[in-house]
């Protein structure tokens, strides 16, 4: 991504830059729609290039899902360790980490959607239990700030932040739409919003 160069981090490498084009034609032409060759030609290598760097599509797209779930977690993980102050700073913190997520990978939303059953059940079960992990993550943070609200009504309310704020690739983007900034702005406010009606029951 172009923030890459901003923020001085080093380029993607090309198993990343497969990865990242990979994602966006299979969220685009669907994965059975998409051939090694055309990935190939996104990054510049010829298709059997490809193979010195994934068995196959079917290993991208275990690696595309299995890696933005275990990606999540540990972002989240680190939010929750890193944030000084009240449950509802740490609690902000995954909001933005999550909404970084749904701007910035909106074709691993669609994916994730739409191919999740394409993987071999050992990984979809991996992508499972990483998604556990992540909402318990939240459900405890959530629970900290809404502590009369039952474990389950909890765990559903997160639920429905994650399907509002993944939501963007169906978001269109006429010229009249905010920007990335108060796009973010407004998705976290909707996110507390939904949160805050834990205190209303």
């Amino acid at each position: 991504m172009s923030t890459n160069a901003a923020a001085g981090t080093a380029a993607p490498s090309r198993r990343d830059q497969i990865l990242g084009e990979a994602a966006r034609l299979f969220a685009e032409r669907g994965f059975h729609g998409v051939g090694v060759d055309e990935i190939g030609a996104a990054v510049g290598i010829s298709g059997p290039g490809l193979y010195r760097h994934f068995a196959g599509k079917d290993a991208m797209l275990a690696e595309l899902l299995v890696g933005i779930s275990e990606r999540l977690l540990t972002g989240g993980k680190r939010r929750v360790a890193e944030t000084a102050g009240p449950p509802g700073a740490v609690l902000d913190a995954l909001i933005e980490g999550h909404i970084d997520f749904a701007l910035d990978d909106r074709p691993l939303i669609v994916l994730h959607d739409r191919e999740l059953d394409r993987l071999r059940d050992s990984d979809r079960k991996l992508v499972r239990q990483l998604q556990r992990q992540y909402v318990e993550l939240w459900v405890a943070v959530v629970r900290e700030i809404h502590p009369g609200a039952p474990e389950a009504e909890a765990r559903s309310a997160v639920h429905a932040v994650f399907g509002l704020l993944n939501s963007t690739p169906h978001l269109s983007r006429p010229a009249t739409l905010p920007g990335r900034e108060a796009t973010a702005a407004l998705l976290h406010r909707l996110a507390l919003g939904a949160l805050a009606a834990l205190s209303a029951g």
